[in-house]
């Protein structure tokens, strides 16, 4: 079974949320990134979502488009990264997903890329700049390799709409909780709860939300809504703060299992 449905499942067996972590791959470089993912799987991560370094990341605010670009500083590129994630399964099964952008995926080939996150150990593809309308051969291939081919719903998104892109997910759905870039906020949208029933009346997925997280508080609230919380920038920026120190794997696990515990505590 795909590791990231192996997860939902079992989180909604012993009736948990999960909790979901973004970080910029490479940032600060890519061995980083693999002493954080088996940091996070101990401090009580349940995804770890991978952004691969991209030059022009448009649904992203500055904090991530600044750890994109420290990825790209640092020679992290999808065959390195994907060299990492191989490291990584060495000693952790922690999901994994891409969090991608289409124009990467073309350049090495749609098919390619697909069979060799595969080979690597990657679970799962958020391609953020994919429509659902333009992914019958995406999807035809994900399925195949046995990855989640997960989607985003925004506020925006037309209950018409979002009923089709939910029934061609797999994994979970990412609800988008604000409309605009991904960033931290002081407050959780105050409409979640009624976003949330309109997309699970389509859908028996999971859902997951982020965009603007930042705290353990904010986290337990969004997880008392929804099935899983995802926090993103909160995490780059204390990556970009301690990112030279020695103490970057450590102090960023405390940080990240606070949050973590906010969730699993509801």
């Amino acid at each position: 079974m795909n590791r990231i449905v192996e997860r939902f499942t079992k989180l909604k067996r012993d009736n948990k949320k999960a909790f979901v972590v973004y970080i910029g791959a490479g940032d600060p470089d890519l061995e980083a990134t693999r002493q954080l993912a088996l940091e996070f799987d101990k401090a009580g991560v349940d995804v770890l979502e991978l952004g691969v370094p991209f030059s022009d990341p448009l649904a992203d605010g500055l904090v991530n488009q600044l750890a994109a670009q420290r990825g790209l500083e640092s020679g992290t590129t999808p065959p390195k990264l994907l060299e990492t994630v191989t490291a990584i399964r060495k000693q952790s099964q922690i999901p994994i997903v891409f969090y991608v952008y289409f124009n990467i995926i073309h350049r090495v080939g749609m098919e390619q890329f697909i069979v060799d996150c595969a080979k690597a150990g990657v679970d799962g593809l958020l391609v953020l700049d994919l429509p659902p309308e333009e992914s019958d051969n995406y999807e035809a291939q994900m399925a195949k390799a046995g990855l989640c081919n997960i989607y985003l719903v925004a506020p925006t998104t037309p209950e018409a709409r979002m009923e089709k892109i939910v029934k061609r997910a797999a994994g979970f759905i990412y609800y988008i909780s604000r409309e605009g870039v991904t960033g931290m906020q002081s407050s959780v949208a105050s409409n979640l709860e009624s976003q949330i029933a309109k997309i699970r009346a389509h859908t028996s997925l999971p859902i997951a939300v982020g965009f603007g997280v930042s705290n353990p508080e904010q986290a337990k609230a969004v997880a008392k809504e929804a099935d899983g919380c995802v926090v993103g920038s909160a995490i780059v920026n204390q990556i970009a703060a301690n990112g030279k120190s020695p103490e970057l794997v450590s102090k960023l696990g405390a940080f990240v299992k606070a949050m973590a515990d906010a969730v699993k505590s509801i």
